[in-house]
C-alpha cells in the first residue's frame, strides 16, 4: 500500500501521523491471531460446536439462498399483443428492437459513446 504524501500539507501530514500511530497502538496491543483463534476453537468444542458450525464456511456463505415465490401481481398472465420492431442495428440488420422493454446492448453501448442516438436507429417505413 503507497500513499501519495506528496500534494498534503504539513497539518493533513501531521494529522495523518497521528492518526497512524494512533492504530499502531491498537494493532500492538491486539494478542497474536493463532492464540486467539486457538482460544475460540477451544471454547467451541468445549461447548459441543465446531468454528464452521458457529461462523459458517466459505463455501456456504458462498451458495445462493433460496428465491422467495413473488406474489401475483395484477399484470401476472397479461398478454401484450406483438409489435413490429421499431430500431434495427445497423452493423447486423437481423438485430432489431420494438422499443419495449430493455434496451438491447448493441443500442445501449453505441448510445453510451455518445456518437449516436436512438432516433439513428429506427427503421425506416416505406
Amino acid at each position: 500500500m503507497s500513499i501519495d504524501l506528496t500534494g498534503l500539507s504539513a497539518r493533513e501530514l501531521g494529522a495523518l501521523i497521528r492518526t497512524a500511530k494512533k492504530q499502531q497502538t491498537i494493532v500492538a496491543k491486539r494478542r497474536p491471531i493463532a492464540k486467539v483463534r486457538a482460544q475460540l476453537s477451544k471454547l467451541a468444542k468445549t461447548e459441543g460446536y465446531t468454528i464452521e458450525e458457529l461462523f459458517g464456511t466459505a463455501t456456504a456463505a458462498a451458495k445462493p439462498r433460496a428465491r422467495k415465490a413473488a406474489a401475483p401481481s395484477k399484470t401476472a398472465g397479461r398478454k401484450l399483443g406483438k409489435v413490429a420492431p421499431k430500431y434495427r442495428n445497423p452493423a447486423n440488420p437481423k438485430e432489431t428492437w420494438t422499443g419495449r422493454g430493455k434496451q438491447p446492448r448493441w443500442m445501449a453501448e453505441l448510445t453510451a459513446k455518445g456518437s449516436k442516438k436512438p432516433e439513428d436507429f429506427l427503421i425506416k417505413k416505406a
